[in-house]
């Protein structure tokens, strides 16, 4: 007789069902799995057998063949040691045959019998529901499954003797609370920043129309600290975003104690960063910081230090709001929808637009021509806003703290996103979120400029020689201007500024 249990394989944030079937059969005593397993599937044999052992149950010496079906799908990670043991506990009458019919489960065994934490619970879980399943999982991911619904049967033990007893019926576990991770008082605000204004005012139209930014200045002008509360401005997660960030976050193994979180992800990765890395990659395709950055920030300091390879790789995934990570045996796909800041330095030394300074390699404009040159024109294109951040000088730093603070911009951030949202959705575009994700063709409608505002836009492009992408960014920068002030059109003031955080681009392309 053949036992059945099921369980799930991983493809991107998509949980595909797959049935593990045991069977015990007459013959030389062997333990065998087959199914395409990789090494911590094929590991599962010792930790299995030393589990049981642990409690209180010895595999009878006979044929074991664990089948994980579909055969051709590869099997990766340690989830499936629980599903296989419990399948041979079902198989030597240790726990009811049919107990686990109507179950997807999932977790690592110790050798002691104790069930551990797994990554990929939260999809396992909507998964499971959308089959009309139960889950059994580790306790310690019983509050991350609960989030999947609440109506779904959730068995969250922390041992193999529990879940025996619970399906016997002299151990009742009850069902596991949905949890958020408790929210950090927020140390960082805008109102800590003393002087850059300009830059403060780029910071906000980035957040309020999701565009990408670059800010460009000396060494210590302050353009970490300012991406760094760039946070603090964005609005709070909707239930679909924070579902969304949730599924990544579980698929990477990088939720805490089962708790969702509800901040927007804001990740740093080092200039050192490989490929695989940052847009995702290795051996089990694992998402990378352009994924785990999703409906967040990925700030990217000291930009040119990055490799150059590593920094193309982004281009696609910055246009589509999608990454793809091709293997020779799968192609897996992330989501990718993020704000891109970066920052970096004129030059190498940092100095090069310091008044009366002299670059020790020869003239200013070529150290910063070499240096921004690693900087491809295609990627450079797809930033919508370039700043010039000044260094601060004594007297910024001796003025009160300013009386504007991250709630205020926050408020503003807030309406312009609302504004955006209901417009898109009466536009028949519910998945477009702001103006930045806002194709093409819409913005013949929703950003068309008046008659001053076209006949700067038409002399500006050609005196700018904008490409199509570069003038399609320009009349979304120019909508979130319009946003933000309230207008429903978009008229020359919005065209202009929106232009002007263009122009550094130009100049950047001259120097190189």
């Amino acid at each position: 007789m053949v036992q059945h249990v099921s369980t799930v394989a991983f493809e991107g944030i998509e949980a595909r069902a797959v049935d593990v079937q045991v069977q015990v059969a007459p013959g030389l005593p062997a333990f065998t799995i087959v199914g395409l397993p990789d090494k911590a599937v094929s590991e599962a044999r010792e930790r299995v057998r030393a589990a049981l052992i642990a409690s209180g149950l010895a595999l009878p010496a006979r044929r074991i063949t664990v089948n994980l079906a579909p055969a051709d799908l590869p099997k990766e990670g340690s989830h499936y040691d629980l599903p296989i043991a419990l399948g041979l506990m079902a198989a030597i009458g240790a726990i009811p045959p049919d107990a686990l019919a109507g179950f997807t489960v999932l977790g690592e065994l110790g050798l002691d019998g104790s069930i551990a934490a797994v990554a990929g619970v939260l999809p396992a879980a909507i998964g499971a529901n959308a089959r009309d399943e139960g889950l059994i999982c580790p306790v310690a991911c019983g509050a991350e499954a609960a989030w999947a619904s609440p109506d779904i049967e959730i068995v969250a033990a922390s041992s193999l003797i529990q879940i025996a007893n619970h399906f016997k019926g002299t151990q009742l576990l009850s069902r596991p609370e949905p949890k958020i991770a408790e929210a950090v008082p927020g140390s960082l605000d805008m109102r800590d920043i003393k002087g850059q204004e300009s830059a403060k005012r780029a910071l906000e139209i980035a957040a309020a129309g999701g565009h990408h930014l670059l800010m460009i200045g000396a060494p210590g002008a302050g353009k970490s600290m300012l991406a760094a509360r760039l946070p603090s401005i964005l609005p709070p997660l909707s239930p679909s975003e924070l579902l969304d960030i949730s599924m990544i976050a579980s698929v990477a193994g990088e939720i805490e104690g089962g708790a969702l979180t509800s901040r927007r992800p804001f990740r740093a990765p080092h200039h050192s960063a490989s490929m695989a890395a940052l847009t995702g990659g290795g051996i089990r395709a694992r998402p990378g910081e352009i994924s785990l950055a999703h409906h967040g920030v990925l700030f990217l300091d000291e930009l040119p230090e990055f490799d150059p390879r590593v920094l193309d790789s982004l281009r696609q995934p910055l246009e589509n709001g999608e990454v793809a990570v091709s293997r020779a045996n799968r192609r897996v796909t992330y989501p990718a929808r993020v704000m891109l800041v970066a920052a970096m330095n004129p030059c190498r030394c940092g100095h090069a637009f310091d008044p009366g300074h002299a670059c020790a390699r020869g003239r200013s404009e070529r150290c910063a021509g070499d240096y921004q040159g690693r900087i491809s024109g295609p990627l450079m294109d797809r930033i919508d806003l370039r700043i010039e951040v000044p260094a601060v000088t004594a007297a910024d730093l001796l003025l009160p703290p300013p009386a504007e603070g991250s709630a205020e911009i926050a408020a503003r951030v807030a309406a312009a996103r609302a504004i955006q949202l209901s417009r898109y959705a009466a536009l028949g575009l519910g998945a477009i979120r702001t103006n930045a994700e806002a194709p093409a063709a819409v913005l013949d409608e929703v950003a068309r400029p008046d008659a001053q505002g076209l006949a700067l836009l038409r002399e500006a492009a050609d005196a700018m020689r904008l490409s199509a992408r570069g003038y399609h960014r320009v009349l979304r920068v120019a909508r979130t201007l319009a946003d933000l002030d309230g207008a429903a059109g978009v008229a020359r003031r919005h065209l202009a500024e929106a232009l002007s955080y263009r122009a550094l681009a130009d100049d950047l392309r001259r120097a190189a």
